[in-house]
């Protein structure tokens, strides 16, 4: 870890107001303290070890006497233990402090921390609040460089989304079969042309495999029959180091022209998409910071008042950052419900969706923050307004 790695671990620890951030790991069963503190997965890892972090100084490392390089490219003192009153006594320093640590109540993909644990720790005196709002700080915020590789990820997509649509016109007019395979094959080629990096290959869902959020197929897939929904929803980044994903989702009708309940479930659909992007430009407007809860409330409530409730399946969205899923504010107020708030160079997907038998559409945008204020990424092409039609 380097100098600069460390200072903004402790710049996190300090804007979250805490004493410092406790990693520890055994057997690797903690991804993220490994990830964050620059640690081979493939090392011995038999014991116990903690990486104490404070708000300012110098970090503690405690490391069990049969491991005792386990930590040494880590700046920071060592003390070493072998019984259990030997661990005690080397927590004993960090008693009576406040320290972040991998656990949470409902943003169960960060807490790491076991039960056992979270006891002997708070047996030892040490007051545990969830590193949460530290991840979102140390990895889910985007600089300008970042949100710039985010941006020619968004644009490429959109251009993608035209084409694979331009493909399901000409295959419609001319009266040609088309299956869900042939539109992702192009997806998948076309992001190869251009460098992208999809960790898992698009969805391309007609009719009511649209009902499935999480849809997936193999060989062709199904063929598109006539009035059929169809979403497309993809995701990549750029092949280089630090990129970021841009994720989209769009709608479209295998006909001329859609009918009257699609039509409607898509207009309900839209409105609460914008309605999140307008709640958060109100909240930053007035000069307060609103959280990912927060978003999605002001979007399901929009669509359960107009009777959708039992075709909600998931929340509105979540983190990005060289993760589809990030590390930061997920736009989750009932499965996952997250309390951290939209800081600057936060990125994160408002992707509201509706799930029926027959059909299901899900709008998706990307939003990023920056000096204060939202932005929609990938324009000109920013957000769908009208079905696609053959």
């Amino acid at each position: 870890m380097s100098p600069e790695e460390l200072g903004t671990i402790q710049e996190a620890i300090r804007g979250e107001g805490l004493d410092g951030w406790l990693f520890c790991n055994f057997r690797h069963r903690d991804k993220l303290s490994d990830d964050i503190l620059g640690l081979s997965h493939d090392t011995t890892n038999s014991r116990l070890w903690f990486y104490a972090v404070p708000a300012n100084g110098s970090p503690l490392k405690i490391i069990h006497a049969v491991e005792p390089q386990a930590l040494d490219v880590l700046p920071g003192t060592g003390v070493f233990y072998i019984a259990r009153e030997d661990l005690l006594a080397a927590l004993k320093p960090l008693s009576g402090k406040r320290w972040g640590v991998h656990s949470s109540e409902t943003i169960l993909a960060l807490s790491y921390l076991d039960a056992g644990t979270a006891a002997v720790l708070e047996r030892a005196g040490l007051k545990l609040v969830s590193a949460a709002p530290l991840i979102q700080r140390f990895r889910g915020l985007l600089g300008a460089e970042a949100i710039a590789s985010h941006e020619r990820a968004a644009v490429h997509l959109y251009e993608i989304v035209g084409l694979a649509w331009d493909l399901v016109k000409e295959a419609h007019k001319n009266r040609k079969p088309i299956y869900e395979g042939d539109v992702r094959s192009l997806m998948l080629s076309e992001m190869e042309k251009r460098k992208l990096f999809p960790d898992h290959p698009p969805i391309v869902a007609a009719g009511p495999n649209a009902g499935n959020p999480h849809y997936d197929f193999e060989n062709k897939g199904a063929l598109f029959k006539e009035d059929d929904a169809v979403q497309f929803d993809l995701w990549a980044k750029e092949e280089l180091p630090g990129a970021v994903f841009a994720d989209i989702s769009w709608i479209g009708v295998f006909a001329e022209k859609a009918s009257s309940r699609i039509e409607k479930t898509f207009i309900d659909l839209i409105a609460a998409r914008d309605r999140a992007f307008s709640f958060i430009e109100e909240k930053l407007a007035s000069g307060q910071r609103p959280s990912g809860a927060m978003v999605d409330k002001a979007a399901r409530e929009m669509l359960i008042g107009k009777g959708y409730e039992k075709a909600i399946k998931h929340r509105t969205g979540h983190g990005i950052d060289t993760e589809i899923h990030g590390s930061g504010a997920n736009m989750d107020s009932v499965e996952f419900p997250d309390s951290r708030l939209l800081l600057d160079g936060a990125c994160f997907s408002i992707e509201p969706g509706l799930y029926f038998e027959d059909f299901g559409l899900r709008t998706e945008i990307d939003v990023y923050i920056q000096s204060g204020k939202a932005f929609i990424s990938g324009k000109p092409h920013s957000r769908q307004s009208d079905l696609l039609l053959c």
